[in-house]
């Protein structure tokens, strides 16, 4: 019999047309090429010759097609009419929106500024949104870090002049043995599991510390589930082991760091415990050639680590001696540690002289001349192979600051921060901390702010109090509850609004923070405060303008919405000036642009903002004679300038030729799109490392704009700003802390990093609540947008909480169970699966899959809505009362972050409910319920 072969078309026509842009699914920023056909998204894929993902692109990358077709997209710009958290709108035009708007906004600006509160969720525009809120004139801003990753930036930027997240990353091609605390899978993860193949594939080690074991901890080769909450005290302990065996970089440490700088030991003197500093205030070191003090940066200077120096009866020491009595104390002997920490005193001393054996007796050598700031020339780069990274699993805890020091001192000690093989800084890191601004909320009605809100305090000066001493801004960041307040404390926005403490706001204005839900503490309470009246009916919180691309639970609390787009419907720029995609080898930047255009009636945010900013009037946005300075956001890119030269974007300025600093070029953008949608510019070989001091590298971080002028400094193993807020609280100075607060400044701003016990721990019995309970983000999840994501809800469509052997069998726990789980705050009913590889007093679960019922288009019975929950419901913006008459913030002393992981609860078996609890009623959505298949087709 004949037999026919079927026809088969081994090349179809996959896509008409590819365009290059810029993924929004996490905070990587990978390149993606967005394949179209019939003008429709066909199919998204990484872009090869992108600098961040080289054409590596996750589940949630190839899944950005799903958020730009969710039907939980919103449609048109709308208007409450039914009570505020019932989602009942009515559409209306953008004309009516934009002038509803102004006509809230405007008396505010032109009479008392500090009326609007302006947050902002995980935008990628701060430096954008940050103008805007200064020329407003509020001094009420911030975007969402406060609530994420404060402690991690702050810790990094006064200690080493930058941090790991977007700032820094592991020398992937040299390092041999990484060490990663806290980090979870969701952020930064194309560019981590491109490193750990690279790194394994050499055969160099992974030590991963963290109390789950999940993601790059399960394929770590050594887990350590540390108990949460104890990194710091782990840290120093680690500390104390290399400090006493003499396995530390002492050359590293004369040469690049304050160790040997001396310190005011006049306990008599105001200025006890700052740095000394000659006439010039340049900071003074012992010469070992002359036993006196000479400034830091005289080339021919040998510092001494060892010598004191005594004058007028008085004997001054330097910072390493300091650190040394310290650390040495058998305080931080592993022996000492071990039972709090969860980590044998045999094991912490085998990860100590891990460390040692690796980065002194493995170090790397690069024939590579280059010249420091001092001007000594040196023949090669040696490097100390070990390198750190950390997440939000140290940062988020009410002692996540001095840990997030803790681990950078640890790093400084082996000499491994911009050495090869060791931690790297990214462009346009590193910087001192008194190059960054500080904080300003000096508010003049009609005109806006003395300057930008957000910043690093060098002391009590450079507080945000008003002349009575009242905070200055509704969060209280930047006082003494909390005065290194780096990124706000977008979390405690809400809850003091509603308090009217330190004073009522008439317009709450959001975007993208989904505070009535996963994004709050306390979900319950503030859904209460969004939606409570006084006793004249009025609502407590005025008005309520909110922004999103898609109806989250957010939408029903708001009385005016103005809906985004997609990230691939509208014109973003992910700037120098703000959090770019560089790498530690090169300067870039990117943007991303509409390869579709919105199919309804919506705008982007930045659009919106430059369009209020005109009808407001405010400088920035208008010419001279009043017009609109910019068309739009594309516009603003091209053409703004922060200072002359320096613009949004750093490629193709000028004529097109001129990188970092050049006029404005009307076909900037244009040309990033021809260019894959991102400008890139690789440090010189003789630059790439040693950049704080690198001679090479300074001079090319002016040429591109980073600097104005050189900016070498010295790595801060003691922080003398918080010693300046200690010696306040000592009884010096014009700024002195409340009463209530002086005790707790004086231990918390200590300048060599300490450990103190998670707050909550003093906050409740550890008897009746013994178990600690934590969130991850899933690798293929980034904040809430993506749990309604159709593809991905195939992966994470509900979360359990995990719990480990000792308590699944203490509670007789089996397959299909529930679990009631009470904390000092609430309590919730949930399903419960076993998980060995975990912290044995610890249990945990994936944050942000529980859905509110109603929310995000999803039908009302989606396992996210009935079997997903969320932690939130069990945790505080304030901790528990103590009996001292204060009700103390669930945050960091020191910047003021949330302290999301130090809750502990009791856990117990339950009865299986029908669904999750609490659970709570349904809530309307404008966009209605989507379709029970959802499906399309694209081209023919």
């Amino acid at each position: 019999m004949a037999h026919t072969q079927p026809a088969i078309d081994l090349s179809p026509k996959v896509s008409d047309e590819i365009r290059k842009t810029t993924c929004y699914m996490c905070a990587c920023r990978c390149g993606i090429n967005v394949h179209m056909k019939d003008g429709k998204v066909a199919y998204i894929e990484g872009n090869r010759d992108h600098p961040v993902n080289k054409g590596v692109l996750c589940a949630k990358g190839s899944a950005g097609i799903m958020q730009v077709n969710a039907p939980s997209r919103l449609r048109a710009p709308l208007k409450r009419v039914g009570p505020r958290g019932s989602g009942e709108f009515e559409e209306i035009t953008w004309d009516e929106a934009l002038e509803i708007a102004v006509s809230w906004l405007k008396p505010i600006r032109e009479n008392d500024p500090e009326k609007l509160a302006f947050f902002t969720g995980r935008d990628q525009s701060q430096s954008f949104t940050g103008l805007w809120a200064q020329h407003f004139g509020t001094p009420n801003f911030a975007a969402h870090g406060g609530f994420c990753s404060v402690n991690m930036a702050a810790g990094g930027i006064y200690t080493m002049g930058g941090a790991f997240w977007e700032f820094g990353q592991p020398d992937w091609d040299h390092t041999k043995l990484l060490m990663i605390f806290g980090v979870a899978e969701d952020h930064d993860s194309n560019p981590i599991k491109m490193g750990l193949g690279k790194i394994k594939a050499r055969g160099a080690k992974v030590i991963g510390v963290n109390p789950i074991r999940s993601g790059y901890n399960a394929v770590a080769d050594e887990w350590v589930g540390i108990t949460p909450g104890t990194d710091g005290l782990f840290i120093l302990s680690l500390i104390h082991c290399l400090l006493k065996a003499g396995r530390i970089d002492l050359d590293y440490l004369r040469r690049y760091t304050n160790a040997p700088v001396l310190v005011n030991g006049d306990e008599s003197s105001p200025e006890h415990g700052l740095l000394l500093r000659d006439e010039d205030g340049k900071m003074l070191v012992l010469d070992r050639r002359t036993g006196k003090p000479a400034p830091f940066d005289d080339p021919d200077v040998v510092p001494d680590l060892a010598g004191t120096w005594r004058k007028a009866g008085v004997t001054h020491r330097p910072v390493f001696q300091l650190l040394a009595e310290r650390y040495l104390s058998e305080d931080h002997a592993p022996e000492a540690v071990a039972e709090r920490v969860g980590i044998s005193a045999k094991r912490i001393r085998h990860i100590a002289a891990e460390l040692a054996r690796v980065a002194f007796e493995e170090e790397i050598e690069i024939d590579q001349p280059w010249t420091d700031f001092r001007g000594v020339k040196h023949d090669k780069m040696i490097g100390r192979p070990v390198s750190f990274h950390a997440m939000r699993g140290i940062s988020a805890h009410s002692n996540g600051f001095q840990t997030c020091r803790a681990l950078h001192v640890l790093q400084i000690l082996l000499g491994s921060v911009e050495v090869p093989g060791g931690f790297r800084f990214k462009p346009p890191y590193p910087k001192p901390v008194a190059a960054h601004p500080k904080p300003h909320c000096g508010v003049t009605p009609g005109k806006p702010l003395d300057g930008p809100h957000l910043g690093y305090v060098q002391g009590p000066d450079d507080l945000c109090l008003k002349d009575d001493g009242s905070p200055a801004r509704i969060d209280k960041a930047y006082t003494w509850e909390n005065p290194m307040s780096a990124h706000g404390l977008m979390h405690m926005v809400i809850s003091n609004a509603y308090a009217g403490d330190p004073y009522k706001i008439d317009t709450l204005f959001m975007y993208m923070a989904n505070m009535s839900w996963n994004s709050s503490m306390n979900t319950s309470g503030v859904m209460k405060m969004l939606t409570d009246k006084d006793e004249n009916g009025d609502y407590v919180i005025p008005r309520i303008i909110y922004s999103d691309a898609y109806s989250s639970e957010m939408v029903a609390y708001a009385d005016l919405i103005l809906p985004d787009t997609t990230y691939l419907e509208r014109h973003d720029c992910i700037s120098l000036l703000d959090r770019p995609i560089c790498e530690a080898d090169a300067a870039a930047d990117a943007i991303r642009w509409p390869v579709i255009e919105p199919d309804r009636d919506v705008r982007g945010f930045q659009s919106v903002l430059v369009d209020l900013g005109a009808r407001l009037g405010m400088p920035a946005f208008v010419n001279e004679d009043g017009s609109a300075k910019y068309k739009d956001y594309a516009d603003y890119i091209v053409n703004h300038e922060r200072k002359p030269g320096i613009g949004p974007l750093a490629g193709f300025r000028g004529d097109g030729s001129e990188k970092g600093r050049g006029a404005p070029n009307p076909d900037q953008l244009d040309r990033y799109i021809e260019n894959g949608g991102f400008f890139v510019e690789h440090i010189p070989d003789e630059a790439l490392y040693y950049k704080p001091w690198n001679q090479a590298y300074q001079d090319w971080a002016v040429g591109m704009g980073l600097y104005d002028s050189p900016q070498p400094y010295l790595f801060s193993l003691y922080a003398e700003p918080m010693r300046r807020f200690q010696l306040a609280a000592e009884g010096h100075g014009d700024r002195q802390p409340p009463e209530h607060l002086r005790e707790r400044v004086k231990t918390v701003m200590d300048p060599l990093p300490i450990w103190y016990p998670p707050f909550e721990d003093g906050h409740v019995d550890p008897e009746e609540f013994p178990v600690h309970a934590l969130t991850q983000r899933p690798m293929a999840m980034y904040h809430s947008w993506g749990t309604q994501n159709a593809w991905l809800r195939q992966l994470h469509g509900r979360n359990p909480l995990y719990v480990p052997t000792k308590i699944w069998e203490a509670n007789g726990f089996a397959e299909g169970d529930w679990a009631r789980v009470t904390s000092a705050h609430g309590s919730i009913t949930v399903p419960v699966a076993h998980m060995a590889a975990l912290n044995e007093n610890t249990v945990w679960t994936w944050n942000a899959i529980g859905k509110r019922k109603g929310a995000w288009a999803l039908d009302e019975h989606a396992p996210e809505a009935t079997k997903g929950f969320l932690l939130n419901h069990l945790i505080h913006e304030l901790l528990p009362p103590k009996g001292d008459g204060m009700r103390w913030t669930n945050s960091d002393p020191v910047t003021g972050q949330a302290a999301w992981f130090d809750l502990r609860v009791k856990i117990e078996k339950a009865a299986a409910p029908e669904e999750s609890q609490p659970a709570y009623p349904a809530i309307k959505s404008p966009v209605g319920q989507g379709p029970a298949n959802l499906a399309w087709k694209v081209g023919k």
